[in-house]
């Protein structure tokens, strides 16, 4: 039976494992600055509670920047699932600590700060 995906599709269908959040974490250095949310089989990456990246298929997406741009300006770019904008793969820093810590720092900077969530009111309005 033949898969509904294109053979050359720039988006396939493995879920990042643990192991490759546990290498990443570790290569960037960053300890606990450096968070992960599971998100729909996948991974949002947070650096100072700002999302910097995705991880999706064992490869690393860095939210596109003016610090790619500057830093890593030759990375691969493709969608991270499908429907979404081409990001920056940065997969082949995985090795390179100090250049994968500086990317992922210098996108934090352009990130906007999270959003403060509403406290939920402690219950609703009475009716009339």
């Amino acid at each position: 039976m033949r898969s509904s995906v294109a053979p050359h599709s720039a988006v396939s269908a493995v879920a990042t494992d643990t192991d490759f959040i546990a290498y990443l974490t570790e290569q960037a250095g960053l300890g606990a600055r450096l968070t992960h949310r599971r998100m729909f089989g996948e991974y949002a990456l947070y650096v100072d509670e700002k999302v910097v990246a995705f991880a999706c298929d064992n490869s690393l997406f860095v939210k596109p920047s003016a610090a790619a741009t500057r830093l890593a300006p030759h990375l691969p770019q493709r969608p991270p699932y499908p429907g979404a904008r081409e990001y920056p793969v940065a997969d082949e820093l995985l090795d390179d600590a100090d250049r994968l810590r500086e990317l992922l720092l210098e996108t934090a900077v352009l990130m906007p700060a999270p959003r403060v969530k509403k406290a939920k009111a402690a219950g609703k309005a009475e009716k009339k």
